[in-house]
C-alpha cells in the first residue's frame, strides 16, 4: 500500500484521489495424489457397502458320479487275452512237434496268401483232353509219331483243356498263333487260327469257342511240358488222350 502512495506523489497525483484496492491473494490448490483418491474411494465403498464388493461365496459344482466299469467286462477282456496266449501256445508246440499238422498247414495257407494260389503244380498227366473241335464238324484231326495235332477245314477250334490265353501273335493275314497255360509245367500251342475270341491274360475252357479257321491253313496243336514236346499223345474215335 505505501508503494502505491509513493508511486502516486511521483506522478504528482493527489493522495486523497488514489484508490488503493487491495487484492486478496488466492491459495493455490495442491492436487491430491491419484494413489491417495483412490485408496480413499475404496474406503468409502467400503464403509457404505457397495454391492460390488460384497464378499464372494464359493461356487457350488454338481458331483457326477461317473458309472464304474462292469466286472463282466474286465472278465471278459482277460478271458480274450487268455484265449489268444493259449492259441500262439498251441501254434508254436505244434509247429515244433507236428510241423505237418492240420492247423499249422492252415496257419501257413494265411501267411503264403495269393503265393500259395498262384503255384500251380499239375503236370500234363493231371488233365483229361476234350476235343479241339465239335464233333459235327468235317475236320479230320491226325496225330504225328512227335505228338503234333493238325487238321485243314473250316472249323471252329476249342481249346483241349481248361487255362488261360498266356500270348497272342500274329494277324488275320498271316494267323494267330497262341499259348494257353493250363498249369505251372503244362502248357498248349495252337497255330494258324484266323480269329481269336479271346484277350490276353482271359480264361479259356473246353466246350467253348475260343478261335476260328476258314480251312485254307492248316491248324497245329503241340503240348508242352515245361519246353519239352509232349509225344505220347493218341486219338481215340476223335478224342484225344494220353498213351
Amino acid at each position: 500500500m505505501n508503494d502505491d502512495i509513493s508511486y502516486a506523489e511521483m506522478l504528482e497525483i493527489p493522495v486523497e484521489t488514489v484508490t488503493v484496492s487491495k487484492k486478496e491473494k488466492r491459495k493455490k490448490w495442491k492436487e491430491e495424489p491419484l494413489s491417495d483418491r483412490v485408496v480413499k474411494e475404496v474406503n468409502d465403498r467400503m464403509e457404505t457397502s457397495d454391492p460390488a464388493y460384497a464378499e464372494s461365496k464359493p461356487i457350488e459344482r454338481e458331483y457326477i458320479e461317473r458309472p464304474k466299469k462292469s466286472s463282466n467286462a474286465r472278465k471278459i477282456l482277460i478271458a480274450e487275452l487268455v484265449a489268444v496266449v493259449a492259441l500262439c501256445a498251441t501254434i508254436f508246440l505244434t509247429n515244433l512237434l507236428l510241423p505237418n499238422s492240420a492247423i499249422n498247414t492252415a496257419v501257413k495257407g494265411l501267411f503264403r496268401g495269393k503265393a500259395a494260389e498262384a503255384t500251380d503244380s499239375r503236370t500234363y498227366a493231371d488233365f483229361t483232353l476234350s476235343p479241339i473241335v465239335s464233333g459235327d464238324s468235317n475236320a479230320e484231326v491226325t496225330v504225328s509219331e512227335s505228338g503234333l495235332l493238325s487238321f485243314t477245314a473250316s472249323a471252329v477250334v476249342y481249346v483241349p483243356a481248361e487255362g488261360k490265353l498266356e500270348s497272342k501273335t500274329g494277324n488275320p493275314t498271316t494267323g494267330y498263333t497262341v499259348r494257353i497255360r493250363h498249369s505251372d509245367s503244362f502248357s498248349t500251342i495252337i497255330s494258324g487260327l484266323d480269329d481269336v475270341g479271346h484277350e490276353v491274360g482271359s480264361t479259356v475252357r473246353p466246350g467253348v469257342p475260343f478261335g476260328y479257321t476258314d480251312g485254307e491253313g492248316a491248324v497245329n496243336v503241340i503240348f508242352y511240358d515245361g519246353e519239352n514236346v509232349i509225344q505220347n499223345v493218341a486219338l481215340t474215335e476223335g478224342n484225344i488222350a494220353w498213351s
